[in-house]
């Protein structure tokens, strides 16, 4: 790659020393500011628990939606809207979307990582991605090389980062975890990991992928961390609401564990950035229009071929806070933020100015609202 890809900043703008990016694979903007969608209550074709459906409904429905989303991300709306800022309710003026026109995971994870959406990344095959992200931009940094890390549930990960190119360790669908000593911990997780099966051929529980995640960071203490849950994308597509918002509970509960943990810990505690985010949206006009999204080429019952159309699954939401983020909480009427300004601004609290490897494709910029303006 060229010389001219390292392009630093004049000087450093932030007291971010380290980044970590979360990811909820195709979680809805719909849950996360409005909380459970009421459309499915007693709904048994979209439902895994039936006979404890009750509970499910006592344990979720409140009838302010600040209340309902409070519930269900308890973590994002207790710490991370009080202490840094969430975009992307779109009953407020606050969008945010995806740039890339296919509207499902292998573009929306490019886009994210990379700063721009490729029209050459058209599936979720295993294809090495022929660019750079803001990750591998970063390990080629002499600062950071050999302290950025990527944990994913999905196992198309490795392909999307390019470990092979990119030399940064990917861990991810049903990988070992390996390389961090005698632990006996990881050697039970990884038994486990065995032993207990996945509902899925692709996509490891994401309990696994955090606590391999959560001893790395503990033992390697990596500068830049991904991790990438899973489970919500799955359980949407197999049509298991209640098993959906489980997952979305666990993901926010593992960010807590996490969080909780960076900022008892002295190398971290204080100079540490997170951003939350995710690939894609779903639809939401009807229930069935929620197990889907995505433009994809099929043939309907009259045998025409048709391009799927999902409305509202491109639209996404993103969440940060730092020491660097001014504390607004739930952003109402600002500019509108794009899913490829994500590495851009992850690599600016980094104090750097990050630049796509594409010779055409252009990174996005950074969201400026998230930093501390100069006085």
């Amino acid at each position: 790659m060229s010389s001219s890809l390292f392009v630093q900043a004049g000087d450093k703008c932030c007291l971010t020393e380290n980044v970590i990016l979360v990811t909820l694979d195709g979680v809805r903007w719909q849950e996360v500011f409005q909380g459970v969608d009421r459309r499915f209550f007693d709904q048994k074709d979209y439902l895994a628990y039936r006979k404890t459906h009750g509970d499910f409904k006592k344990e979720f429905w409140r009838d302010k939606a600040e209340e309902r989303r409070k519930v269900l991300f308890p973590f994002l709306w207790n710490v991370v809207a009080k202490q840094g800022q969430i975009y992307g309710n779109r009953e407020l003026g606050s969008h945010a979307d995806v740039t890339n026109k296919l509207h499902f995971s292998y573009p929306g994870y490019q886009e994210i990582l990379t700063g721009f959406a490729d029209p050459r990344i058209n599936s979720n095959d295993k294809m090495a991605n022929p660019n750079w992200t803001f990750l591998e931009w970063l390990n080629h940094q002499p600062d950071f090389k050999g302290q950025v890390a990527a944990f994913g549930s999905w196992n198309v990960f490795p392909y999307i980062i390019n470990e092979k190119r990119s030399g940064i360790p990917v861990n991810a669908g049903f990988e070992a975890m390996t390389g961090l000593g005698d632990n006996p911990g990881i050697e039970m997780l990884n038994q486990l990991q065995k032993d207990i099966p996945s509902p899925w051929d692709t996509v490891r529980l994401d309990a696994f992928t955090f606590n391999f995640a959560f001893e790395y960071l503990k033992k390697k203490q990596p500068r830049a961390l991904y991790i990438a849950f899973g489970e919500t994308d799955d359980f949407a597509h197999n049509g298991l609401y209640d098993q959906y918002i489980l997952a979305a509970r666990r993901s926010d509960d593992f960010i807590r564990r996490l969080w909780t943990w960076v900022q008892r810990d002295p190398h971290y505690r204080n100079k540490t950035t997170l951003l939350i985010a995710t690939d894609h949206g779903r639809g939401h006009e009807t229930l069935d229009q929620w197990k889907s999204h995505g433009r994809f080429p099929y043939v309907d019952k009259d045998g025409n071929k048709k391009i799927a159309d999902i409305p509202g699954d491109g639209t996404i939401w993103m969440a940060v806070m730092g020491p660097d983020t001014p504390a607004l909480g739930e952003m109402k009427k600002v500019a509108d933020v794009k899913q490829s300004q994500i590495a851009a601004t992850l690599v600016k609290f980094l104090g750097k100015t990050y630049k796509s490897s594409h010779k055409k494709l252009q990174a996005g910029k950074p969201i400026d609202m998230m930093f501390t303006k100069a006085p």
